[in-house]
Order: C-alpha cells, then sequence, then structure tokens
C-alpha cells in the first residue's frame, strides 16, 4: 500500500511504501476510492488538536471498497462500497455512550487523528463504524465530502433549530456549500459570510441558493435566527451574536477554533447563546447519507492524485478552491 504520512506536527507529508494491513477482529481492510481534505486534517498537520498519535496517516472522509474482513465481521462482504467518517471507535460502556451520545465518548478513536486515515491507497477500519453507501448514487469523489463536511454540517444545522429560518453561515467552505443547499431546500433562508472581498465564494454562495454573500466583517440585511461557524476564528463569535436576533444562537461547528476574544455581555444578553458541536454519531451518518440519497447536491470537488495530499492541503489553507478537495488514490 501507499500511505502520505505526517511524521510530527509541521512537516510534510511523505509518501510511505507500506505492507497491506491485515484487518484485526471486527475490523474490515478497505481499497480507498476518494478520500476528501478536511480543514481539521490542516489542524493535525499543525499540531493543534491534542492526542494526535505520530506518525499519522491523515484523512477522514473516506469512500472505500471492502477487501477483507477481519474475524468476527458481520454485515459486511467483499466488494461492497463504504464510507469512514472520523468517528472510528468508541468504548460502548460509559455515561454518554449509555445516554446516546458517543460523539462525547471518554475514549474514542478517531479516523486520521489516532488511528490511520485515507490518505492511502487502503486503510483499516472498525467495521461497526462503516457506514453503508449502497443509496449514494454519486461517484465517490462526490460522496466523499459528505462524510464530515457533510455530517459536521448536519449535526451544526440541527443545533441551530428547526425554528432558524434566517441562517447565517460564516467561512464558505465545504461544509457550508453542502449544507446551504439542504438548509435552501428545507425553506430556509441563507446569508454566506466569507473573507473579506472574496467575491468568487460570494458568488458560489449565490449560485447555490443563499439570499445574500458579502464579508465576515459585514453586517447581513436583516437579524437572524441563528448562525453557523465553519470558520476556525474566535473573533467571529462576537460578530455572529451582534447579528443574530434576541434568542438567536451561534452554532461553533469547528473542531478547533482561535481564542474568542472578549465582548460586552450585551452581546449574549436577551437570551443569545453560543454552542458547540464535538464529533458526530453513527446516527448522523445514517440520517444525513439517508437525506443526500433522497435530496441530491451539487458537491463542488478539486481532485488531487494521492501523491499531492500536501498540495491540496496548501490549497485548503489559503482558500484556493471552491468546495472540497479530494485526494484520489
Amino acid at each position: 500500500m501507499r500511505a502520505m504520512v505526517l511524521q510530527r506536527p509541521g512537516l510534510p507529508l511523505v509518501l510511505q511504501e507500506r505492507a497491506d494491513p491485515m484487518p484485526g477482529p471486527g475490523e474490515v481492510r478497505l481499497r480507498v476510492l476518494a478520500c476528501a481534505v478536511c480543514r481539521t486534517d490542516l489542524h493535525v498537520v499543525d499540531g493543534e488538536l491534542p492526542g494526535t498519535r505520530f506518525p499519522i496517516v491523515p484523512g477522514h472522509e473516506i469512500v472505500g471498497v471492502v477487501e477483507a474482513l477481519g474475524p468476527g465481521v458481520h454485515g459486511l462482504q467483499p466488494g461492497e462500497r463504504v464510507g469512514v467518517p472520523w468517528l472510528g471507535h468508541t468504548c460502548g460502556h460509559c455515561a454518554y455512550c449509555v445516554e446516546g451520545h458517543e460523539n462525547l465518548c471518554d475514549a474514542p478513536l478517531f479516523t486520521g487523528h489516532t488511528r490511520d486515515g485515507g490518505f492511502a491507497s487502503h486503510v483499516i477500519a472498525e467495521a461497526a463504524f462503516c457506514l453503508p453507501l449502497q443509496g449514494q448514487r454519486l461517484d465517490p469523489v462526490h460522496v466523499a465530502p459528505l462524510l464530515c463536511a457533510g455530517l459536521i454540517g448536519w449535526r451544526s444545522l440541527r443545533a441551530a433549530g428547526d425554528a432558524a429560518r434566517t441562517l447565517g453561515l460564516y467561512g464558505f467552505g465545504a461544509a457550508a456549500h453542502l449544507i446551504t443547499q439542504v438548509a435552501v431546500r428545507q425553506g430556509r433562508e441563507v446569508f454566506a459570510f466569507t473573507r473579506a472581498g472574496d467575491t468568487e465564494a460570494q458568488a458560489f454562495a449565490r449560485r447555490l441558493g443563499a439570499a445574500w454573500a458579502g464579508g465576515s466583517g459585514e453586517a447581513p440585511p436583516r437579524a437572524l435566527d441563528a448562525a453557523i461557524l465553519f470558520a476556525p476564528v474566535g473573533e467571529l463569535v462576537p460578530r455572529a451574536l451582534q447579528a443574530v436576533r434576541k434568542g438567536g444562537r451561534v452554532v461553533c461547528g469547528g473542531i478547533h477554533m482561535s481564542d474568542i476574544p472578549a465582548f460586552p455581555y450585551r452581546l449574549l444578553w436577551e437570551e443569545r447563546q453560543v454552542v458547540s458541536v464535538a464529533n458526530l454519531t453513527r446516527q448522523d451518518g445514517h440520517e444525513f447519507l439517508r437525506l443526500a440519497a433522497d435530496m441530491p447536491l451539487d458537491v463542488q470537488a478539486t481532485t488531487y492524485p494521492l501523491e499531492q495530499a500536501n498540495q491540496a492541503l496548501d490549497d485548503l489553507r489559503h482558500g484556493r478552491l471552491q468546495g472540497a478537495a479530494v485526494l484520489v488514490p
């Protein structure tokens, strides 16, 4: 197998040749068809997430074909196509798992963070955390971004609440371009906030159905019911609070964010809320993939060969692409 490996934070990924891995009990080996590149991968590369295992193969938006089954695997067959998301294992017995909040498990494993991920030709995954993709009509390149950008976007949209009819999205990348389409089809009005002066991203947002698009420092035409922050920029929290109405909610959808600066209490007063979204559950995966099968999404993807993973990460870091970057081994 071939894999792009991060030896330690801050270094470029290095292509390595390895023996094909063998699945252990409850595991499967997948041949990777496509793996999308997520901003979380940038946080891993930059050493911004605690607990990363090094060396590590990043990548957690994986579409693959089952090649081999480990002992005790039932319900999957060789040749079946599945998706592998960020959540790769949970303990199943802590209070959070027992209460149905496996995204908050006390002893989880995360794909591309604490177990090797999909920037590779093959990957080992826990069978119980693979998501079925039989209902997806799109090719692997366009399914891969659904497995994190889509799933975290979906969990963030649900956290914003069904009553949020005017919705602001800060940071118009892979997640926002998918969730804009879902929100518009649900009858919500979307206001897209981009980097200042990024007229290309603003035009992209309007093409996908956004009612308004502007820079993140601008005020929307009217007060928002809720705002979702996909950009990992803490200073956007008080800006979003200023944009939401009384009783409005600001959802922080990223796994990492720069520090939130001090802000006047009056921005939070009048029952405004700031909440975060952490990881995802398998139920999120099943729900969103069913929705995406019934509501085909326009997935914007730029492809790169596996060996150009560093270029894909750099393009994502500097905002040089619309939608998602996807590696194709």
